[in-house]
């Protein structure tokens, strides 16, 4: 039968993801609007997203975190580019942007020295291979293959190289172990429902000391420098940002992170999302045609949760086949107001991909179950009956 009620909120996509329960315009209506970025009220408002990013996640105190362009991409890509090549560099890819930051270190950076270990979605590299006086580049959470690490035990203490984290879908929804991590790089647009196009950095005393004592090989861009003649630009850790900022999205961003303190900070967020993955966990254990693509319930994510179908009809397609009938679950979704953007990532199998970040109710995805069930219904026996 076709459910009768939806989601309150039919927002799950994995980026921009869904804003906080309550949100409004209103929320906005303390922006900075038409003034400089420069001036006292915008710098002091972009030194208050710093801090209270700070204080939320726990970042130790002598951490520096900037503000800079161009979302989590710009983030990775300014580490990358302003650190690496002082050492030999260890990359691990579980999924596409992890790829794309080897793809980047072999073909745009030219790293003579460089090792890529990668795993089918789903799966993690054998973590055992990393070589920790390397510089190591990896995700702690795959947003588009539904697999995060489990713990940090695999990372040395006394590397010698640097670990560089994209942490875009974790930040904010899982603890991160702060003495293991040198680099730490997240975006507005994913915990805490921010918008796009802002990304964050944050650097290590032993990130920061690589800065100021290395260059690298090949020229780097305005937008990526973070030190100049062997010293810190220390302004940009302060809010004083490499380009113009949208006030309009700081302020979002402020909204986003008092609504977190009023959860109890991060231990509130972490709650909210795990209670996210564990309602689908309890849906899926009841399912006869859906399964989680990362089959180890250590490694499966509680934000970028992603799903593959595992119904005897929907394997014996071909590739294009299932590619269709996973796009068309996702269209009578959408089509009914009850789910926005759950389709599987263009380069992950096909399947479904539900975000259950901090901003998501519980409330909604149970709501949402019994609608993945009559569109799956739909889809296919709507290709019984054209057979």
């Amino acid at each position: 039968m076709k459910p009768t009620e939806k989601p309150k909120n039919p927002c799950f996509s994995s980026g921009p993801c869904a804003k906080r329960p309550g949100w409004s315009l209103d929320a906005l209506k303390g922006a900075a609007l038409g003034r400089s970025h420069r001036a006292k009220i915008g710098k002091t408002k972009l030194a208050d997203v710093i801090e209270k990013s700070k204080q939320v996640l726990g970042m130790p105190a002598d951490y520096v975190l900037g503000i800079v362009p161009a979302s989590d991409t710009g983030a990775i890509e300014m580490a990358m580019w302003s650190l690496l090549g002082a050492r030999g560099v260890d990359v691990l890819a579980w999924e596409s942007f992890g790829s794309g930051w080897g793809a980047d270190c072999k073909n745009q950076l030219k790293l003579a020295d460089l090792n890529i270990y990668k795993a089918d979605y789903g799966k993690l590299p054998d973590l055992s291979k990393v070589d920790w006086n390397r510089d190591v580049v990896f995700t702690w959470n795959g947003t588009t293959s539904g697999v995060r690490v489990a713990n940090a035990d695999w990372i040395a203490k006394d590397r010698k190289g640097l670990s560089i984290c994209d942490a875009t879908s974790a930040a904010f929804a899982m603890d991160l172990p702060w003495d293991k991590l040198d680099v730490v790089t997240w975006s507005w647009q994913k915990v805490l429902g921010g918008e796009a196009a802002h990304g964050m950095i944050a650097l290590s005393p032993r990130a920061v000391e690589r800065l100021t004592t290395y260059t690298p090989a090949w020229p780097l861009p305005k937008i990526f420098q973070m030190s100049k003649g062997g010293k810190l630009i220390d302004g940009i850790f302060k809010g004083e940002t490499i380009n113009t900022p949208s006030m309009l999205c700081v302020e979002d961003a402020l909204d986003g992170l008092e609504w977190s303190a009023k959860l109890g900070g991060l231990k509130g967020l972490v709650a909210r999302s795990e209670g996210n993955l564990k309602a689908v966990e309890q849906w899926v254990s009841k399912s006869d045609w859906a399964a989680f693509l990362a089959e180890d319930a250590k490694i499966r994510s509680c934000t970028s949760i992603c799903l593959k179908i595992t119904d005897s009809w929907f394997t014996g397609l071909a590739p294009e086949a299932q590619a269709e009938a996973a796009k068309k679950i996702a269209s009578l979704l959408e089509k009914e107001g009850v789910a926005f953007d759950i389709g599987a990532y263009r380069d992950a199998p096909p399947g479904i991909r539900i975000w259950g970040g901090a901003t998501v109710e519980t409330s909604d995805l149970n709501l949402l179950f019994p609608w993945l069930d009559w569109a799956w219904n739909e889809v296919k026996n709507t290709a019984a009956k054209a057979a």
